[in-house]
């Protein structure tokens, strides 16, 4: 499974989303199009923890009727309290883990499951091991994305920038996804330890991001939950040693295939997720995201609650007009601007994306470095992103 939680930061199967009434009449104001009260509220001037306290106080259901219904019914095929042990949620049983490797230290916690560090005995070489709690597969939907998400890292395997499967394994209370270890952490721990940052490295980056979303696209796969903590560097020391990691959210799908379940994380998320009606176009919206904070340390989609990310996300006003955007290149703005599309069909291909005068080979993405706040606010963002995940994590 994902790591993308069913909560206030990960909107996984949605019931109905409301539309704002007026998100297709009101006239964009870039002092306050992405939120309301914008004196009072600014990415640049909160610290991570006052915006996890906005978040956390501010994103309750039972005061905002628009707010979304994340826990749909399911059909119930196993309890949280036993395990069937005659059932495989693989289809077969496997070999022993334990026979196998050895478990270490836990190097990371989802809402499924836990990763930790695993030796192979016969070898000695070090992988990371997804271990799922089938206490939590609950339902026939929960069981088949844990067989779907191996099986598409079985499908793309292969891929430089894509994480290697090594197997899957199956006791009487786990499912364990062992896999390459990517020991060099997060993107955005890189870029803000390097220190120094230019458009040109940035265009090197996206460029990695861009190329496995159409790699991804031509075997047929949406990932749907693409953003900067689900890439992770094999060797800290290589910033092209980028995997992309978690494809718990992803599914296959033929051309022209519309999928209208809502799922993704809210400051990535597409409008036509949120409209329901979305095909592969929504994983180029969501590196088009990925970029605009790469080369101005926050989302182009803000707002002091869920709800309000997402309205801010179907009025599509991208500000250009702040800091540090009147110093960034207008081929990195043209770029963005097509890749934050409001109209799918009108949005450049993963493909034409990588062609794209910016990002392409000798391509025109100036080697200045970016103003220092760039990373000041790129490092605020990481920090309450990770602060959200651990009060999500001690909240279940």
């Amino acid at each position: 499974m994902g790591n993308t939680c069913r909560g206030s930061f990960g909107v996984k199967n949605f019931q109905g989303y409301s539309q704002p009434e007026d998100h297709s009449s009101s006239k964009p104001n870039p002092s306050s199009a992405n939120h309301s009260n914008s004196s009072d509220y600014s990415p640049t001037s909160l610290n991570s923890q006052q915006l996890v306290a906005q978040e956390f106080s501010k994103d309750n259901p039972n005061k905002d009727q628009n707010l979304l219904n994340l826990s749909p019914r399911k059909e119930v095929i196993m309890s949280r309290t036993g395990v069937n042990q005659a059932y495989y949620v693989l289809g077969h049983k496997t070999a022993n883990i334990r026979d196998l490797y050895t478990l270490g230290r836990k190097l990371g916690q989802g809402q499924f499951g836990t990763t930790y560090l695993c030796t192979e005995l016969s070898t000695g070489n070090e992988y990371a091991c997804k271990s799922i709690s089938k206490r939590k597969l609950i339902s026939k939907e929960d069981v088949e994305d844990v067989r779907r998400e191996i099986q598409i890292m079985h499908h793309l395997s292969g891929h430089k920038n894509i994480v290697t499967i090594k197997g899957a394994y199956e006791d009487t209370l786990y499912v364990h996804i062992v896999m390459e270890l990517c020991a060099g952490g997060e993107l955005f721990d890189r870029i803000i330890q390097r220190g120094h940052y230019t458009e040109r490295k940035a265009a090197e980056l996206t460029k990695i991001i861009a190329g496995v979303v159409e790699s991804c696209h031509s075997l047929g796969v949406m990932h749907r939950d693409l953003k900067p903590e689900n890439f992770l560097l094999v060797n800290k020391d290589d910033d092209f040693s980028l995997k992309a990691i978690d494809f718990g959210l992803s599914v296959f799908f033929k051309p022209g295939q519309v999928f209208t379940d809502v799922v993704g994380s809210p400051y990535y998320v597409a409008p036509e997720v949120l409209l329901k009606h979305y095909g592969p176009e929504a994983d180029v919206w969501t590196a088009g995201v990925i970029l605009y904070i790469l080369l101005s340390g926050v989302p182009p989609f803000w707002a002091e609650t869920q709800q309000g990310i997402f309205d801010a996300v179907l009025k599509g006003y991208i500000d250009f007009d702040s800091d540090p955007w009147p110093l960034i290149s207008n081929s990195a703005k043209d770029l963005i601007r097509q890749m934050l599309c409001s109209q799918p069909s009108e949005r450049l291909t993963a493909h034409q994306v990588l062609c794209h005068p910016w990002i392409c080979e000798n391509g025109v993405a100036p080697d200045k470095a970016l103003d220092p706040a760039v990373l000041s606010r790129l490092k605020q963002f990481s920090a309450m992103n990770k602060l959200k995940k651990m009060a999500l994590r001690v909240c279940r």
